[in-house]
């Protein structure tokens, strides 16, 4: 006779109708016996054999009953028996959504320990599929499309060519990640505004004084600043958006390796949430010279200018000739020289080789920046 009080722990799919063939065979009886003792169908009873119908807590009892089995038995039975089929299902279902791997940024998540190391064979691809998806918290490619792909139209980038969106939604998830972890108050624009004007006095701190400070700052105004490596055919140095009415996300890259650039792509970040609507999501790349797309992205970038060196100083600035003129100058206006360097090279006005030394290099930011 066979154990009926058992723990079923099974390492293949096998329907609970295989326990009571087992029983009826021993037991002789048919399948219309069975019917009769349980009040059910003979074709209720195939179905219950075949695993077509589940064993619920009214069959599990009158199992127990007609069977000499208990009830737990039967339900414990059928749910370890439906999850086994679940997952079979769900490893069919990811080896059909292993070519959405082609779309993301793999080999980036696993240098950056996003995701475990792997070779990419067919092998470790479902496995590979199961774990981005739940890094993006999505239930399947197409909820993948229809809310990371989908956000594009909200996009307002500084860049045609950038249109990687599996490299950019990648990006933001992990800001995403970042700013789920945190629990700042509501967002009040008269904070913002004045945190901003005391991050300007931040500049010429060194990473790991203005650091903390600045990120606090953005806190306490219902701002959440992080910091995220850059993805490669992302393009983006910077994005600003709202994750909800009352929370505002500026979240940077440090793509451009050198102070001044990362100090004008947080203004232009933040011009943004002074400025813009909450239902856009602002991409920014370092212009390099280049004309801005949107008249949103001209005022961020004039307003990040302009709050950097004030226009009552753009005269003085084709006068600075040495390395002195420019530190003092900066010291004057209570700004980091590299500032003055970038953008006396984005004017033209000396040679984009001249005074770089008076910058600091992306190596003194990266470190403390992306930390934590």
């Amino acid at each position: 006779m066979i154990e009926t009080t058992r723990t079923f722990t099974p390492d293949w799919v096998s329907p609970p109708g295989d326990a009571i063939a087992d029983l009826l065979e021993e037991r002789d009886w048919t399948q219309a016996q069975l019917a009769e003792r349980l009040g059910y169908t003979t074709k209720h009873i195939s179905q219950l054999i075949n695993g077509k119908a589940p064993i619920n807590e009214e069959t599990a009892l009158k199992l127990e009953r007609v069977m000499g089995s208990t009830a737990a038995f039967w339900l414990r039975y059928e749910a370890q028996y439906r999850a086994a089929l679940a997952k079979k299902e769900e490893e069919n279902r990811l080896k059909g959504w292993t070519s959405w791997l082609d779309r993301l940024p793999v080999k980036e998540l696993m240098n950056q320990g996003v995701i475990p190391k792997c070779r990419l064979i067919d092998k470790n691809k479902p496995d590979l599929v199961k774990k981005l998806l739940q890094f993006f918290g999505v239930a399947s490619p197409e909820d993948w499309q229809n809310y990371y792909a989908g956000m594009e139209v909200a996009f307002r980038r500084t860049r045609e060519n950038q249109s990687d969106v599996g490299a950019i939604s990648t990006w933001l998830r992990l800001g995403e990640i970042k700013a789920e972890q945190l629990d700042s108050p509501k967002y009040s624009k008269p904070k913002f505004e004045k945190a901003v004007r005391e991050i300007r006095t931040l500049t010429v701190l060194p990473p790991e004084e203005f650091e903390p400070q600045m990120q606090k700052l953005c806190w306490e105004a219902g701002v959440v600043l992080v910091l995220v490596p850059s993805i490669k055919k992302a393009h983006v140095s910077g994005v600003a958006r709202w994750l909800n009415p009352h929370k505002a996300l500026i979240q940077l890259s440090l793509y451009g390796k050198t102070n001044d650039r990362f100090w004008f792509n947080f203004f232009h970040e933040a011009a943004h949430i002074l400025l813009h609507d909450k239902e856009n999501i602002f991409l920014d790349e370092w212009n390099s010279g280049e004309s801005l797309k949107s008249e949103q992205e001209r005022q961020a970038d004039k307003w990040s200018r302009e709050f950097l060196i004030p226009p009552e100083y753009e005269g003085e600035l084709a006068k600075l000739k040495s390395e002195t003129d420019v530190i003092d100058f900066a010291k004057g206006i209570s700004i980091n020289p590299g500032i003055v360097v970038g953008r006396l090279q984005h004017d033209h006005l000396i040679d984009p080789s001249w005074m770089n030394g008076l910058k600091v290099k992306f190596g003194a930011l990266a470190g403390i920046l992306t930390s934590g």
